[in-house]
This record gives C-alpha cells, structure tokens and sequence, in this order.
C-alpha cells in the first residue's frame, strides 16, 4: 500500500512536470467541452507570440439547435455579419498576448467566445496541476470570467 501510494505521488509529479515543460502549447479542451484548441507560435509574429486556433468540434449546432457535421459549423453568432458564414473549424481564438516574465503565462491578448459571438480582453496562466486558467474580461480583469481548459495532448 506505502509503495503504490509513493509511487502514485512521483507519477503525478512527473505528469505535472511534463505538463508545465510543454508549457502552453499543445490541445486543449474548452471549460464547456465543446471545442478543442489547439495553441502554439503564432503563424504571424504580428498577432503576438501564441495563438489559438479551433481544431475540433464536439456536437456543433448550427442556428436551428440542430446537430451539424463539424467541418459544416459556421460561426453564425459572430457580431460581425461579414464573418458569421466562415467555418468554425480553424478560426482564430486568441490571439494579441504579450509574453511576461513567466514562460507559461501570457497577458493582454484576445479571446473570441464562438458561444455568444463576443471578443474579450484575456490573460492565460499554465497552472501547477496542468489545467490551462484563462480570464476574459471587458475594461480590467476584475471584471471578467475564469475557466480552465484541459489538455487533450
């Protein structure tokens, strides 16, 4: 019993660890669990240093609560007209983050919410456990929503 618990507790120190080494990047599953998003460099040095685009899907809806084929999801909540027709799968969702003196933390980005169509002021933090913190926020992160992702890879 002593050996499986000590050997429970330096697996899950070497999970975390490996964890934070990876830092940000890699799969994460959203806090609602209906979308994966994948982050990593951004493709453009211009929008920041990370950035995270949708890589999957999870029974999408289209704008008649009907279950949708995932690379048929359109972001039809967007409050812009011109974009609610692009597919959801690939579009951009943070972006904009400036680096600081933590390598798994990143501030003043944006994060686009595909559930209400809204973008919102964002900083994200790799916590000790593994799970990815992102605050959204309008004005100051005072004002302003947690979640936590879970890594998928």
């Amino acid at each position: 019993m002593k050996k499986t618990l000590v050997l429970a507790t330096v697996l899950g120190l070497l999970a975390s660890t490996a964890s934070a080494q990876q830092g940000v990047a890699g799969t994460w599953l959203t806090a609602s669990g209906v979308a994966q998003v994948k982050i990593g460099p951004c493709p453009d040095a211009a929008n920041g240093p990370i950035c995270g685009f949708v890589a999957g899907l999870i029974d999408p809806k289209g704008p008649d609560k009907k279950v949708v084929a995932p690379d048929a999801a359109t972001d039809y909540r967007n409050e812009n007209p011109a974009l609610r027709g692009r597919k959801v799968l690939g579009m951009p969702l943070i972006w904009g983050f400036k680096a600081t003196s933590d390598p798994n933390a990143f501030e003043d980005g944006k994060i686009y919410n595909g559930e209400n169509g809204k973008t919102y002021n964002a900083n994200i933090t790799l916590q000790p456990d593994g799970k990815l913190r992102l605050r959204g926020y309008v004005g100051t992160p005072m004002f302003g929503e947690t979640q936590l992702w879970t890594r998928v890879n």
